[in-house]
């Protein structure tokens, strides 16, 4: 798996200007040769479902019951 490590350029205030992310991840986001913002947009958005879906299938599962008593307290907040 690629490391997670984006970096932040900042400027002297500390507030960010740039963002650095490794290459290993930029290129599965844009694959070379194609150099569309579009692709890019569309690229990210997939690789971003595609690391939910599998972090869902590495969590445990709740039973109905539970998942309704957790819903219940959501509500009182």
């Amino acid at each position: 798996m690629i490391s997670p490590a984006i970096e932040y350029i900042t400027d002297a205030d500390g507030n960010p200007k740039a963002v650095v992310i490794p290459i290993g991840l930029w290129r599965q986001l844009l694959p070379a040769g194609n150099d569309s913002l579009q692709n890019l947009a569309e690229n990210l958005e997939d690789h971003c479902l595609n690391n939910a879906m599998d972090e869902a299938q590495n969590s445990p599962l709740i039973n109905r019951e539970d998942a309704l008593f957790f819903l219940e307290e959501d509500k009182e907040d």
